[in-house]
């Protein structure tokens, strides 16, 4: 069986960037996506909705080569994972 050392693992893993923040119109981002949204001037802050921030997404993630797309697309899978637990009724 494998040991770890706890100490060592806290101090690799940012526990900041997953940490969830609003935006002005009150949506929930974690500190990670604006960083990246911003980068492909997605301008998040005046969506209404996360729906419209997944299709400013949407509209630009096929111009982008395939490194940036995949940043992209990690940050848009993980803003619908979100919507979706948070506004699905169960």
């Amino acid at each position: 069986m494998a040991e770890y050392k706890i100490d060592e693992l806290l101090n690799v893993i940012d526990f900041k960037k997953n940490k969830l923040q609003k935006t002005k119109q009150n949506l929930f981002l974690t500190n990670y996506d604006p960083a990246v949204l911003k980068k492909y001037h997605i301008d998040y802050d005046n969506c209404q909705t996360v729906k419209e921030i997944l299709q400013k997404v949407e509209s630009i993630i096929s111009n982008l080569d395939d490194l940036e797309q995949e940043e992209l697309d990690q940050v848009e899978m993980s803003i619908a994972e979100r919507d979706y637990y948070q506004n699905t009724n169960k």
